[in-house]
């Protein structure tokens, strides 16, 4: 869970969710012209990749290959447990 609180502490990271959550299954480019267009940031490929990866480490970003694109997806199942945890607690999070 501590992994989870540290991935979301990051704006940038919370920005990359936004957009997954809006429409999963992005490439890293297409993250980064997101970002560009409609946040104004204009992080580096390598940055936005290294945010990915913490957010994958974290459970909050799932990948799958397809051909040669890496395809980035979020994962509800983290921020489910936390809800779990003080919003419901004593029911279960399934």
């Amino acid at each position: 869970m501590t992994d989870v609180f540290k991935a979301l502490a990051d704006e940038t990271r919370r920005l990359i969710l936004d957009e997954l959550a809006t429409r999963d299954g992005q490439t890293l480019f297409e993250i980064c012209s997101l970002l560009i267009a409609r946040h104004g940031i204009n992080s580096s490929r390598q940055a936005i990749s290294q945010h990915l990866t913490v957010l994958e480490s974290a459970g909050l970003v799932t990948v799958q290959w397809r051909g040669r694109s890496k395809l980035h997806y979020l994962n509800r199942e983290p921020l489910a447990d936390l809800t779990q945890r003080w919003l419901n607690p004593g029911k279960d999070a399934s």
